[in-house]
């Protein structure tokens, strides 16, 4: 992928295309402001999705969106092996069609007031469906949209149903067996995504056994953004990646517990001009095997 240059955030929205897909290789950012969403309202092409606590979508939610649960999106419990897992090609295509999303949308991605990561895991899937130069996270979701004023209301409208034809990026997710073989490959960085206790295995978490992938580097969720849920500046998050060895020509492939919060690092390392895999199974998998390796590391985490 190309470098991604960033401009000033004018001249970027003026760069954002419309005209229809155009593969992940032509996108020119992947975050839009408050007020370009509040710009393009009128736009019938606009689709708005929140995620998170479905009670403060009830309550409140920006006017037309729709909300989209993670189990919509996940296999249904009890047919999967995994908490989190991409389900199939027809669930997919049925729910972002009922969401209203057609194969000329701009899909905005949205949190309520509260967890940030989940934008993450629906940009993922929307990605992986061929959607990623058409979709876009609001930065600093609900928060930044109240923060400056804007209108909410409680109404919930029905859209009317999408007509949307699935381009499936099969390179967006990483399994298992390709984890086990690239562990090795100098071109692949596997990047822990959850915090630093469960990185060095201090706690266990959603897994059976403590530590992590050898081999990899730790860059948590938490670090993608600020105190109020922005994201921090774009320089500041490339350093972070380079500070972990992550250099230009490398693939970043993150995990977490579930593959929730690691769709959020995912997302940023999109946003920087990498090649970037999530691994579905994250750590919840990988430790079910004994006969795979974790590391546990006694010494502090990196600062």
């Amino acid at each position: 992928m190309p470098r991604i240059i960033f401009l000033p955030l004018f001249v970027v929205l003026l760069s954002i295309h419309f005209s229809g897909p155009s593969g992940r290789e032509k996108k020119s950012t992947y975050i839009v402001s408050s007020s370009w969403v509040a710009e393009q309202m009128g736009n019938p092409a606009l689709v708005l999705l929140q995620v998170g606590d479905k009670a403060q979508y009830d309550t409140a939610h920006i006017p037309g969106a729709q909300y989209i649960s993670l189990s919509e999106i996940s296999t249904p419990r009890g047919e999967g092996l995994l908490t989190l897992e991409m389900p199939s090609l027809g669930q997919l295509d049925s729910t972002v069609e009922s969401k209203g999303i057609s194969d000329n949308s701009i899909v905005v991605v949205y949190f309520g007031n509260d967890w940030v990561s989940p934008t993450g895991r629906v940009y993922l899937t929307l990605d992986y469906l061929g959607l990623s130069d058409r979709t876009y996270i609001l930065d600093g979701g609900m928060r930044a949209w109240i923060r400056e004023g804007r209108s909410v209301t409680a109404e919930v409208l029905s859209p009317k149903r999408g007509s949307f034809t699935p381009r499936v990026e099969e390179d967006v997710i990483a399994h298992l067996d390709w984890v086990k073989a690239n562990l090795q490959t100098p071109t692949i960085s596997i990047v822990d995504a959850r915090t630093p206790d469960f990185y060095t295995g201090e706690r266990l978490g959603n897994a059976d056994r403590p530590g992590h992938i050898p081999g990899a580097t730790n860059i948590p969720y938490s670090d993608m953004v600020d105190d109020s849920l922005m994201f921090k500046p774009i320089e500041t998050l490339r350093e972070t990646f380079l500070h972990d060895g992550i250099t230009k020509g490398k693939t970043a492939v993150t995990y977490c517990h579930i593959g929730q919060q690691a769709s959020l690092v995912y997302f940023v390392a999109r946003l920087l001009g990498y090649d970037a895999r999530m691994y579905d199974g994250s750590a919840q998998e990988w430790s079910r095997d004994p006969a795979l390796p974790l590391v546990i590391e006694k010494q502090a985490a990196k600062q």
